[in-house]
């Protein structure tokens, strides 16, 4: 097989599919790796690295989209990426697709066969190729939320960790998964006041057990939410419905209780956001005002620290991407039902019930797509 990887385009993306470790195991199983052209600087990769191990190096997307039977990417493609894909191409990158109708009517148009990094599930019920990038969003929340609150940023010009005689911010994140955990316990090193809130008393036990010398949890309800946002000076927020919408727990109006200034950073806003007033932002322009508040809604941000981002994701996609080259995507996700969970386009139609019940399009099993 040959796999493709073309450089991101996403504004201030700076991640890559594919590592020359991956590509070099890609091409030690027998398979042509091609790359496009500086795909892999921004995360400290040069051209000369993937050549070094055997890929070939292209100068341009539409010779990677021409050329590879697998498209190996980071973020979802952009509108002029879509155009590329063809009838029996395989897509294995993020998608994020309930929130974005555009880029799914585009797949479905396309015929190519689209694998979610964020809805391959593993036998403990987890996400293993979303959880990588959620643990460096959920740790990177902290540090850009702190960057808000600094006055000159708009923020409320409150020190996450106090000083001597003056009071840590109180920071609450709403969700504890993986997200939530990873920015509680980086908040609360910081010397942040942190309370986690859940809905899911297993969760929240675990919670308690492992972490309650460093943060405090809450069982999550309207009337606690109001509670605690109101003495915030930074709102997480960390819910995730696998490949479903985001929930919108925090509304407009609830902002008008917040403290002038506080930060939200909303890590959920890859699936539309859990806050009612959030929209996407780059890096390049991260924060926007609404109420008085201080919104943090960057969609990509692991892009941020790019090099850890990358060879983390890469880690954990590289079996599954062997798999795909090595046995072809219907048998490879024949034999692993947790990659078959990552169907979520194929040959003109919607394989995935959450995106389906998101965007009102009708959807058909991936046990069906396979056997079209």
């Amino acid at each position: 097989m040959k796999i493709g990887c073309p450089k991101e385009i996403k504004p201030q993306e700076f991640r890559v599919g594919m590592t020359p470790s991956t590509a070099g195991e890609a091409i030690r199983h027998g398979h042509d790796v091609v790359i496009q052209k500086g795909a892999g600087i921004g995360a400290g990769f040069a051209d000369a690295d993937y050549e070094a191990i055997g890929a070939v190096i292209l100068d341009t997307a539409e010779e990677i989209f021409a050329s590879a039977d697998m498209i190996v990417k980071v973020k979802e493609p952009q509108a002029g990426e879509r155009k590329m894909l063809r009838e029996g191409q395989v897509l294995f990158t993020y998608l994020h697709l309930a929130p974005d109708p555009e880029q799914t009517r585009d797949l479905i148009d396309s015929g190519a066969t689209c694998i979610a990094y964020e809805t391959v599930t593993d036998d403990r019920g987890g996400l293993p190729l979303l959880a990588p990038m959620s643990e460096v969003a959920g740790r990177l929340a902290p540090q850009v939320g702190a960057w808000t609150l600094q006055k000159a940023n708009g923020g409320r010009g409150v020190l996450l960790g106090g000083v001597p005689g003056v009071g840590p911010a109180k920071v609450v994140v709403i969700g504890g998964g993986v997200v939530g955990t990873h920015a509680a316990r980086i908040a609360a090193g910081m010397g942040a006041d942190v309370t986690v809130l859940d809905r899911s008393l297993p969760r929240l036990r675990y919670l308690d057990d492992v972490f309650s010398s460093q943060f405090r949890n809450r069982y999550s309800s309207a009337t606690t939410t109001a509670e605690l946002i109101a003495e915030a000076d930074m709102v997480i927020g960390a819910v995730l419905i696998p490949g479903a919408a985001a929930p919108k727990l925090v509304s407009r109006e609830d902002l008008k209780i917040m403290k002038p200034g506080a930060a939200i950073v909303d890590v959920a806003i890859d699936q539309g956001g859990c806050f009612e007033t959030s929209r996407a932002t780059t890096h390049e322009d991260p924060i926007y005002e609404v109420e008085g508040i201080m919104h943090y809604c960057v969609a990509n941000m692991p892009g941020a620290v790019a090099r850890t981002s990358t060879i983390a994701l890469t880690n954990a996609t590289m079996p599954f991407l062997l798999d795909l080259a090595d046995k072809g995507w219907k048998e490879a996700c024949a034999d692993d039902p947790h990659l078959l969970e990552g169907l979520n386009v194929h040959a003109g139609q919607l394989t995935y019930f959450a995106v389906g019940k998101a965007l009102g399009i009708d959807v058909i099993s991936p046990q069906l797509a396979m056997k079209a």
